[in-house]
C-alpha cells in the first residue's frame, strides 16, 4: 500500500502546482471576454499579449468574439479575427458569431465576418441559421444583407419552416417582401403541413396576408388536417383577413378532414358576423361535418339565434 501511494505521489503534486495555474488562466479569460463585450480593445490585446487563448469560451461556449459581436463592438471584432479568433466557432447552443450578429441587426459586423469566412448556413440547435434569425426578429437590413451574400431563403429548421414562415406570422411585411422576391418557396409547408399564408392567416396579419396573395399565394392551400387559411382566419375571428381570402379567391366550401367548411367553423366558434359574407360567396349551408351536421344543425344545438336567423334567409 504504501509503494501504490508513494508511485502516485508524484502525480498528485503536478496536479495540485497546476491548479492555481489553470485558476488564473480562468480569470485572464474572463476579463478577456469582459473587455471584447463593453468593446475594451486595448485591454483584449494586453490579455492576448499575455498568452490568453484567443478562442477561450466561458461556461456557455461563448468566446471573446461572439461577446464583442453582441456588443456591436467592431473594433474589437476586427482585433479578434487579426488575431485568430474562429469565426466559426459554436457556443453551447450551436450558436456562432454569426448568429449573434444576425439576432442583434449589427450589419457591418455582420460583413465582416462573412468576409472572414463565416457560415452563412451554420444552424442553431433548434435548426436556425442566421436568415431565419433576421427573418423572425422583422430585421429587413440584415435579411437583405444575408441574401445578397448568398443565404438560402429556402432553408428550413428541424419544423419544417423557412425565414418566411417566421417572418409572416409575426407580421414582419417587408422582410417577407424581401424573401418573395430573393427566391423563397410560396407554397412551402412546415411539418403540420401550414403554408406561409395559413400561418399569417391564423395570427390575423392583415398586410402580410395582402402581401402574399399580390405575389401569388394559393388561397386555397390546406394543411395536412385540411385545414384553409380561411378556416384559420375564421376560427381566430380575423375579419380583414376573411375579407382579403374570399375576395382572392378562397374556396369557402373546401373541407378538412372533419369535413369543417368556413360556414361550419363560423358557426362552431360562435363568429356569427361572417356567415352573411361567406353566404354571398356561395358557401355552401348543405355541407356536412364528419359527425353528419350542417351549419344549421349546429347553430340550434348551441341555440345560437342569430346564426339561425341568417341561414334561415333565401
Amino acid at each position: 500500500m504504501t509503494t501504490r501511494y508513494l508511485t502516485a505521489l508524484p502525480l498528485l503534486l503536478a496536479l495540485a502546482a497546476a491548479l492555481p495555474a489553470q485558476a488564473a488562466d480562468n480569470t485572464l479569460g474572463k476579463e478577456m471576454r469582459m473587455a471584447a463585450a463593453v468593446g475594451n480593445t486595448e485591454e483584449v490585446m494586453r490579455h492576448l499579449d499575455q498568452g490568453v487563448p484567443v478562442d477561450a469560451p466561458n461556461e456557455f461556449g461563448k468566446t471573446a468574439l461572439m461577446m464583442a459581436v453582441e456588443g456591436d463592438n467592431l473594433e474589437t471584432v476586427a482585433l479578434l479575427l487579426a488575431r485568430g479568433a474562429n469565426v466559426n466557432a459554436r457556443a453551447n447552443a450551436n450558436c456562432t458569431a454569426l448568429t449573434f450578429a444576425a439576432e442583434n441587426g449589427h450589419i457591418g459586423i455582420t460583413a465582416l465576418l462573412i468576409e472572414r469566412g463565416a457560415n452563412l448556413h451554420d444552424r442553431t440547435r433548434g435548426g436556425w441559421d442566421a436568415l431565419m434569425i433576421a427573418a423572425r426578429y422583422g430585421i429587413a437590413d440584415m435579411v437583405e444583407q444575408l441574401l445578397y451574400k448568398g443565404a438560402d431563403p429556402k432553408a428550413s429548421d428541424k419544423d419544417h419552416r423557412t425565414a418566411m414562415m417566421d417572418a409572416a406570422a409575426r407580421g414582419h411585411v417587408q422582410v417577407v417582401k424581401l424573401l418573395v422576391d430573393g427566391g423563397a418557396e410560396l407554397e412551402a409547408k412546415d411539418k403540420e403541413g401550414a403554408t406561409a399564408l395559413l400561418l399569417a392567416a391564423g395570427e390575423g396579419q392583415t398586410d402580410v396576408v395582402a402581401t402574399l396573395l399580390a405575389k401569388g399565394a394559393n388561397p386555397n392551400a390546406h394543411d395536412k388536417l385540411g385545414g384553409t387559411a380561411l378556416i384559420w382566419a375564421i376560427g381566430s375571428h380575423r375579419t380583414d383577413v376573411v375579407e382579403l381570402l374570399l375576395a382572392a379567391g378562397a374556396d369557402p366550401n373546401q373541407q378538412d378532414v372533419d369535413g369543417v367548411s368556413a360556414l361550419i367553423e363560423a358557426v362552431n366558434t360562435g363568429n356569427g358576423d361572417f356567415i352573411g359574407p361567406l353566404l354571398s360567396y356561395r358557401a355552401d349551408p348543405s355541407l356536412k361535418d364528419a359527425r353528419g351536421r350542417t351549419a344549421m344543425d349546429i347553430a340550434r344545438q348551441k341555440g345560437n339565434q342569430e346564426a339561425i336567423a341568417l341561414l334561415s334567409k333565401p
